[in-house]
């Protein structure tokens, strides 16, 4: 990795300690950006992914890496906040595409993380934010969408001083949000993503071994299996691909 420098342009990227995250960050870096990262503890069941968050920044360089409490269980409605609600396991690709929003969306949490995104960014003079959604092989999300991503950037430079002294103009950055997940994969490898160490389990184990069944541990194996490739987080933890 290269190391940083004051004349390089800074760039928020939201972290969690995903796959996806986990490339956009090596993806901006890539572009010739300091990055800073931003995660969140928003009461997440599978919180190990805040550890992997960790990880990453520290192996990719990343200039400053924080993580925001903003406790979503305050809300509840997503089988990521509530423990009453179980998180939907061993469903079919198909089935994801035709069963429409699932109990693992958290309302409005895109929303709410990129508007912490952007009041850091002002903060730090950036006008580039980073965000590894993925409206192909994905859960279904509505936060997930080109049109959200769009509309939220309009409003970003409604919103921010330097949007409306139109000195700069911000920028929502999401370069996964048209590739599979057999593309991401590749990407990941391309850049020396370190895989072992990311998180994309929705219902982890104790030591945040992939419990294999969710929608993203499906959708995780069904890139790895595309690329021909094993998972070395699976790997890491003697699972079988």
């Amino acid at each position: 990795m290269t190391l940083t420098s004051a004349a390089q342009p800074t760039a928020v990227v939201l972290l969690s300690g995903g796959l996806d995250s986990a490339t956009v960050l090596a993806l901006a870096r890539e572009r010739g950006f300091a990055v800073c990262a931003l995660s969140f503890d928003y009461g997440q069941r599978h919180a190990h992914e805040l550890d992997a968050a960790r990880a990453q920044a520290q192996a990719q360089g990343a200039r400053r890496h924080i993580t925001v409490p903003v406790d979503l269980r305050a809300f509840g409605g997503s089988a990521l906040t509530e423990p009453a609600l179980a998180v939907p396991k061993h469903r079919t690709l198909e089935g994801m595409a035709q069963a429409g929003i699932p109990l693992t969306y958290v309302p409005a949490r895109n929303t709410v993380f990129l508007s912490l995104a952007l009041a850091w960014a002002e903060t730090l003079g950036s006008v580039d934010i980073f965000i590894g959604v993925n409206a192909l092989d994905y859960s279904g999300y509505p936060d997930c969408r080109p049109a959200f991503i769009q509309a939220f950037e309009a409003m970003a430079n409604l919103a921010t001083r330097a949007g409306v002294e139109g000195t700069q103009r911000l920028r929502i950055h999401a370069p996964l949000q048209h590739l599979s997940k057999a593309e991401i994969v590749r990407e990941a490898l391309r850049l020396g993503v370190n895989l072992a160490h990311t998180c994309s389990c929705y219902d982890p184990g104790p030591q945040g071994q992939p419990c294999g069944a969710c929608d993203a541990c499906l959708l995780r194996a069904k890139g790895f299996a595309e690329v021909g490739c094993p998972d070395p987080l699976r790997q890491r933890f003697g699972l079988h691909p």
